[in-house]
């Protein structure tokens, strides 16, 4: 069965990624936090970079399947749900 890559990410390899971008240094954090919860919520942490002081970018692949699985498109879901 075929995935479907949530609207904003695209799949790099083994990983799916999306970069948020964001008015002010405070806003990229905040948002960070509230993947962070998402994260600890799902137990499935992606990667996350924080660069050019407002941008952020969100890795996600399942490390013990080696692939993209519907851990990281949920997180991706519940991502997107999020304003930004």
């Amino acid at each position: 069965m075929k995935m479907i890559i949530p609207k904003g990410w695209k799949q790099e390899g083994k990983h799916i990624t999306r970069t948020f971008k964001f008015k002010t240094f405070l806003q990229a954090v905040g948002f960070l936090n509230i993947v962070a919860t998402i994260s600890e919520e799902l137990i499935h942490h992606p990667e996350i970079t924080l660069h050019d002081y407002n941008k952020l970018t969100i890795k996600s692949t399942t490390h013990d399947r080696g692939k993209v699985t519907e851990k990281d498109i949920e997180l991706a879901c519940r991502v997107n749900m999020v304003p930004v």
